[in-house]
C-alpha cells in the first residue's frame, strides 16, 4: 500500500498526551482513573512505528518489558540529578550497560527528552527527537524492531526516555492474518499491547480517535497493536 507522505505536525498530530501533574508517573497500571503517562508513552512508540513506516521500514517495532525497564532506570536517575541531560547516568553507565544489566541481549541506542517543567506534550517530545538528526536516524532506523519507554514528572522537571534495540536473535517479520494461517491479531511474546484499557470511561473515547488519527491522515491503518486481517 502507498501511504502519503506527512509533514511533521501532521505526522506527530497524534501524540497530544500530556504527562500529568501531581501524583502522575509512569506505571504499568491501565486503569483510567489513576493519573499515569500510559497513554504518553504509548504514543510515543505509535509515532516511532509511523517514521520507521515512512522510512520503508516493514517491521512493526514492539514493546520490550527488559528496554523499558532500562529506560525507567536512566529517567529516574535524570529526573533526581539535576547535572544529567543525556545519555550518561550519574554511575557513568551509557545505555547499552543499562540494557544488559536489564537483561536484554542485543544493541541499543537511546533517546532522552528533558522539559524544564510540570509537564510535557507527546508533540514536544517528538518534535525534538525529530529535528536532532541523531535521535531521527535512530528513530528511523528500520533494524531497531523494539523499545522500551518510560517518562517521570516532578514540579520543574520532565523526562522522557527511549530506549531502542536490536535483538541477537531477530524477530521474525511474519505476515498475519488468514492467508498466513494465523489468527489476528496475533500479540507476539515480547510484545506488551499499546492499549488494553480495561477500565472504560468517557476518555477513552478520546483515546481512540487520537490512537487512530495518525493512521487515518497517512491513508494506512491499523496501528501496531491492531494487526490488519
Amino acid at each position: 500500500m502507498q501511504h502519503r507522505q506527512l509533514t511533521l505536525p501532521a505526522l506527530f498530530v497524534v501524540a497530544a498526551g500530556i504527562i500529568g501533574a501531581g501524583a502522575a508517573h509512569a506505571d504499568n497500571d491501565v486503569n483510567t482513573t489513576v493519573p499515569n503517562n500510559h497513554r504518553l508513552n504509548d504514543g510515543v512508540v505509535a509515532n516511532v512505528y509511523t517514521m520507521q513506516q515512512q522510512a520503508g521500514c516493514t517491521n512493526d517495532v514492539k514493546i520490550n518489558p527488559q528496554l523499558q525497564l532500562a529506560a525507567q532506570w536512566h529517567t529516574h536517575d535524570v529526573l533526581n540529578n539535576r547535572n544529567l541531560d543525556g545519555d550518561i547516568g550519574s554511575d557513568g553507565s551509557d545505555p547499552q550497560a543499562r540494557a544488559n544489566a536489564a537483561g536484554y541481549k542485543g544493541r541499543v541506542a537511546e533517546t532522552v527528552a528533558i522539559n524544564p517543567a510540570l509537564a510535557i506534550s507527546g508533540i514536544e517530545i517528538m518534535s525534538k527527537w525529530y529535528y536532532n538528526p541523531g535521535y531521527k536516524s535512530i528513530m528511523s532506523n528500520c533494524a531497531n524492531t523494539q523499545i522500551g519507554v518510560w517518562s517521570e514528572n516532578s514540579l520543574d522537571r520532565t523526562v522522557v526516555v527511549a530506549v531502542y534495540g536490536q535483538p541477537d536473535v531477530p524477530v521474525p517479520n511474519r505476515p498475519l492474518g488468514p492467508e498466513a494461517g494465523l489468527p489476528a491479531p496475533v500479540v507476539l511474546a515480547e510484545n506488551v499491547p499499546l492499549d488494553p484499557a480495561p477500565d472504560y470511561d468517557a476518555s477513552d473515547e478520546i483515546q481512540y480517535f487520537f490512537n487512530w488519527l495518525p493512521w487515518s491522515l497517512r491513508w494506512g491503518f491499523p496501528p501496531p497493536a491492531y494487526p490488519s486481517n
